[in-house]
This record gives structure tokens, sequence and C-alpha cells, in this order.
């Protein structure tokens, strides 16, 4: 069941984030929005209001643990509670290692890899507490397997990968039933290839999401289909990508 949930997500101002707000929202789910464009979650709120769903935001830097913390108390001041979060943020400014962007990799460790962590740590006592809890994150196919270019940026993607099965793993033995899924997208219509400065890998890159690239919408009904389980249930990895790309 999606009607009545409590759904934080983050990175939700753009793309995959942007677009699962918006299905779930009109499925009954009550979205709580994060990202650090506030003028555009606004936005994405006003729309999902105006279209008779209930939505929240708070400006979000997924990095900082406090502002992971305060979105969490945001959802439970104003629904009471919360079901899932839904952790998206991500960036890949790939590139190859010789070029040195070593600005880039911490980036990159940063968002992908800490804002996992710090979601995870902010929602977790209460899930601890309620003995219930849904934690969805977004991979990529370079969390299953090796690119050139995407050293760094498939090291952030294969640690979600490990982080998640593992917390799938605790969470049956302790017996909390906090369920899993962790999506792997390949070529998908999102702000993604806007972080890659490095021009030859950028050019490479814009020519495959260009031939293959399909709707951020793809990854949003997938998203609501593991939601929609029995709580019984998890389905927890999902390899997802255009039907005309050899991922």
């Amino acid at each position: 069941m999606i009607k009545d949930k409590v759904i934080i997500i983050t990175g939700a101002s753009s793309g995959i984030g942007e677009a699962t707000a918006k299905l779930l929202a009109s499925k009954g789910a009550k979205v709580v929005l994060g990202a650090r464009r506030e003028a555009k979650l606004k936005q994405l709120t006003d729309q999902i209001r105006q279209s008779g769903g209930q939505a929240v935001y708070q400006e979000l830097d997924v990095t900082r643990p406090q502002e992971n913390e305060s979105i969490v108390k945001l959802a439970k001041e104003e629904f009471g509670r919360v079901d899932v979060i839904f952790l998206n943020a991500g960036l890949m400014p790939n590139s190859p290692l010789s070029a040195l962007k070593t600005d880039d990799w911490h980036q990159m460790v940063d968002i992908n890899v800490k804002g996992v962590l710090n979601g995870v740590a902010a929602v977790l006592p209460a899930f601890l507490e309620q003995k219930s809890g849904h934690v969805i994150a977004t991979s990529s196919v370079a969390g299953l397997k090796a690119y050139p270019g995407g050293a760094v940026y498939g090291g952030t993607k294969w640690f979600v990968r490990d982080f998640m099965e593992v917390l799938r793993m605790e969470s049956a033995m302790e017996g909390t039933n906090i369920r899993t899924a962790t999506i792997y997208p390949a070529a998908i219509h999102t702000e993604l290839l806007t972080t890659i400065s490095e021009k030859e890998t950028l050019n490479q890159m814009q020519g495959i999401y260009d031939r293959y690239g399909i709707s951020p919408e793809r990854i949003a009904n997938v998203v609501a289909f593991a939601i929609d389980q029995p709580e019984d249930t998890t389905i927890n990895e999902f390899t997802v990508g255009p039907a005309n790309q050899p991922w």
C-alpha cells in the first residue's frame, strides 16, 4: 500500500526524485521533499498540492548530518511518522583517473556515500522504534560492473550495493521489519551529465544518453512497485534501463 505512507525523498528537485515525488503523491502518499535547490522544491511542492496531493519540503544538503535529521523531524511534525526514505541524491562527474580531478572524487564520496550514511543514520532510530520502515537507494549499473572513466563513481555505487544488502540482512536477523530496495539504473534522462567537467568523458556519455536514454518516470514506477509490496515482502534489487541499451 502506498496510500497515506509518509515518504522522504532526497535529490527531489529534478530527475528521478521529482518524477517519483509526483507519482507517489498521485497515489496518495505524503511526500517530504529534500534537495539543495529550494526554489525548485517549492515549485514541485506547489504542483503536487494543486493536483490534490500532500507534500512538504525542506532545503537539504545530504552531506550535513543535522540537515538529514531535520528532514526526518519535519516528516514527523507534519505527518506523524516516517514509513519510507528514498536516498536518491547523487552526482556523476566521471573522468579518467589520470585527469586527477580529486575535487570531483571527494565530492562523489561526500554525496553518494556519506549522503546515504547520513540519511540512514537520521531515519533508523524511528524505524527501529516502530519496528517497520523501508529504505530505498539509487545505485547505478556502475554499481554492478566496472566502466572506464567511472572508477570513483562506480566505487561509490558499489558501496551503496554492499551497504544496502547488509542493512537488509541485519534487519532480518534483528527482527526490525525494515525493508530495502536498491535500484541500478542505466541511461535515464536526468541532470547527472551536467556534473561532468572532463570534455571527452562528457561527449562520450552524452552520446550514450542521446541514443538510449529513457524517462525518469520509468524509475519512479519501480520505486512505487517496491513500496507497494506487502509488508512481509522485500524486493531488494532492481536493475533497470532502456530495452535497447546493451548495459
